[in-house]
């Protein structure tokens, strides 16, 4: 990774504390944990955006939710260069009783997903099922690159309104602006460039979800999902675009907890 500082003069820190890369909200009902869901945010995004579904969670699941470096706790560490920035921390800042696990990914989030799934799996410990939401398969070019780096900063805001998922608020604000553009920047240009380096197939079910007018990426795009696993590949299509569960965020995790409740064997490690 990098060493240089990030954008606004911070010094990095070379060890992030575990819960500020994967932070933990469990039930409030004191009941124990007995599935762990793992979500990783979309380009640009932060843990704060995905931490209010733990209220719509069932009380036995835990949310998890990945923080990728220069936001939150982590903004004074290096920005992430490569998609191994984003995924190698989060890995090793699971919690150690993360053992019945489903990860899910939303846009750009769906790849560091899968590479998690990847990671875990190939240390023995395999995610039960993977959820991957509006993202092309990984063997996949990005069909709607951003290429971040020729646009000045106005023009990449249009970009990312364009897209939506963002807050307009925090975009027209200049001081706001400048504190976010940097980490968004970063992970597209990730997302543009990104390839997964091996296809040896999964071996864990995978659930795909996207909307049905996504100008990024197409619904009738979702079933090259199929070909990165052996078990079995179920989609699902919303009504709305690349953030069409905003809309209708009861059911995307209705269908969520129907993959967290449905897949009850956990796939043997080969």
């Amino acid at each position: 990774m990098n060493p240089a500082r990030h954008p606004t003069g911070g010094t990095p820190a070379s060890h992030p504390s575990p819960e500020d890369v994967v932070w933990v909200l469990p039930g409030d009902d004191g009941e124990a944990h007995r599935t762990s869901l793992l979500v990783l945010p979309h380009a640009g995004g932060n843990a704060h955006a995905y931490a209010p579904w733990r209220e719509r969670l069932p009380a036995g699941v835990r949310l998890l939710v990945g923080q990728y470096p220069g936001r939150g706790a982590r903004f004074t560490e290096p920005l992430p260069e490569r998609m191994a920035d984003l995924v190698e921390d989060i890995v090793a800042c699971l919690p150690p009783d993360t053992d019945d696990l489903v990860v899910l990914g939303h846009s750009m989030g769906s790849l560091v997903a899968y590479e998690v799934t990847r990671a875990l799996t190939a240390a023995g410990r395999p995610p039960r099922a993977l959820i991957a939401s509006a993202c092309r398969a990984p063997f996949l070019p990005n069909p709607s690159p951003v290429h971040p780096d020729t646009l000045d900063d106005d023009q990449l805001v249009a970009a990312i309104k364009e897209r939506g998922g963002t807050d307009d608020g925090i975009l027209d604000e200049p001081e706001l602006r400048e504190l976010v553009l940097p980490s968004i920047r970063a992970d597209f240009a990730i997302d543009d460039a990104y390839r997964c380096a091996d296809t040896t197939p999964l071996d864990c079910p995978v659930a795909v979800i996207g909307g049905d007018v996504d100008p990024v990426v197409p619904a009738d795009a979702l079933g090259r999902w199929a070909d990165v696993t052996r078990a079995a590949v179920t989609t699902h299509v919303l009504p709305g675009g690349h953030f069409y569960f905003q809309d209708q965020v009861d059911d995307f995790l209705s269908l969520v907890t129907t993959v967290v409740d449905g897949v009850t064997v956990r796939p043997e490690y080969a």
